[in-house]
């Protein structure tokens, strides 16, 4: 037996490790994945935005500069550069997806420009006017000699809106017990009870009619039903809440009815297999679980209600004392308040002290519905069902 055979029958044997070298493989060569290829560095996109800002100040220092002239250009040159700036390193691919990301954020921080603007506006010309004079006290006495007098003496403006406050809170408050009542109710049977028959397609088609009323119409409704009722004359807080509640019922109903339908049936059906009745199942089961949907579809109706002027000037007037009875006299609410400052000025040959005023007031109205939205927040996760293991 030769050398060579030997070896191999010694390989070749069952248990014995093969020791004899083994020549290294030559390494494959690695394929270049074409998605992975070119990456922007990190600093490239705050670059890119910095570069665009200074050429957006250039481009809207040409035009006449402002603060929105300079966002539009720098949005617009951030867009462009950073879209073809990542087309020509990672590919037309990555190029269309940071297109289109971008034009989503600008989209976005467009959106945000209007409302930065006008609670910049506003806390800039309505602080001054805050005090406690303005907060607890009417305009009644206020004339236009006192604020010729605020303005020559550079004494403090007198004059508040003690009384529209009031009037916004009652003709508000008596708007959303008219209100939800009726909408959470008709919500309730197109849902639970209608079930897409004739009278709830006749409620849910004169409930988009009343969605697009405007909010002049519902004011000479409500003069015109309470003249028929109590005399041409009456003119008074409730026929204002009235008015008011025929522009919040629709958005109650709408806001309601959509909460009530993603409540899931499997919930009712338990509820009727344990033998509870249905009206039961709606107030203990159904309710309590759309409650947080329901309290904002309420917050956005009464947001939708607090800043109507039209409806308020042709049923509850104008009144520069205090009137805490909304079935008697006239009443003043922050939007007339603001509209008769600016309309008609307590001093036509000083309306430094009016515009102050309306100012003021309109800071006072975004409050208080910066709170009614808070207050929606609390009442929805005091309500809210308890969530177990």
């Amino acid at each position: 037996m030769s050398a060579t055979t030997a070896k191999q029958t010694k390989n070749d044997v069952p248990g014995v490790p093969d020791k004899t070298p083994k020549t290294p493989k030559a390494p494959l060569a690695r394929r270049r994945n074409s998605l992975a290829k070119g990456h922007l560095p990190r600093f490239a996109v705050p670059a890119i935005a910095a570069g665009s800002l200074v050429l957006g100040a250039a481009a809207s220092t040409l035009t006449g500069f402002s603060v929105a002239s300079l966002a539009i250009y720098t949005a617009v040159i951030f867009v462009v550069a950073a879209a073809v700036t990542t087309t020509a390193v990672e590919g037309p691919r990555r190029g269309k997806n940071a297109l289109a990301t971008y034009l989503v954020y600008g989209a976005f921080l467009l959106a945000l420009i209007p409302l930065a603007s006008v609670l910049f506006t506003v806390l800039q010309k309505g602080l001054p006017g805050i005090n406690m004079h303005f907060l607890f006290h009417s305009m009644n006495g206020i004339t236009g000699a006192v604020d010729n007098a605020s303005v020559e003496n550079g004494t403090p403006v007198l004059g508040g809106a003690y009384h529209a406050v009031i009037g916004t809170l009652l003709i508000t408050l008596w708007a959303t017990v008219i209100s939800v009542p009726v909408g959470m109710l008709t919500a309730i049977y197109l849902v639970e009870y209608g079930k897409n028959g004739p009278l709830a397609r006749a409620i849910t088609f004169f409930v988009d009619v009343m969605t697009g009323i405007p909010s002049i119409v519902a004011g000479l409704f409500a003069t015109a039903l309470f003249a028929v009722l109590f005399g041409p004359t009456a003119r008074m807080g409730i026929v204002a809440a009235v008015a008011l509640s025929v522009l919040m019922i629709p958005t109650v109903v709408r806001s309601t009815e959509e909460m009530l339908k993603i409540v899931p049936n499997e919930l009712r059906e338990a509820a009727y297999a344990l033998g509870v009745r249905k009206w039961r199942t709606v107030v203990k089961v159904v309710i309590p679980t759309a409650i947080s949907g329901i309290a904002s579809g309420v917050t956005l109706a009464i947001a939708r209600v607090i800043g109507e002027t039209a409806p308020i000037l042709v049923t509850a007037g104008l009144a520069n004392n205090i009137n805490v009875n909304v079935f008697a006299n006239w009443m003043a609410t922050l939007p007339t308040f603001i509209y008769y400052q600016i309309l008609a000025p307590t001093s036509p040959t000083n309306v430094d002290p009016s515009i102050q005023r309306a100012w003021a007031a309109a800071l006072l109205l975004i409050v208080m519905v910066m709170v009614l939205n808070l207050g929606a927040r609390l009442v929805a996760n005091l309500f809210a069902p308890k969530k177990g293991r």
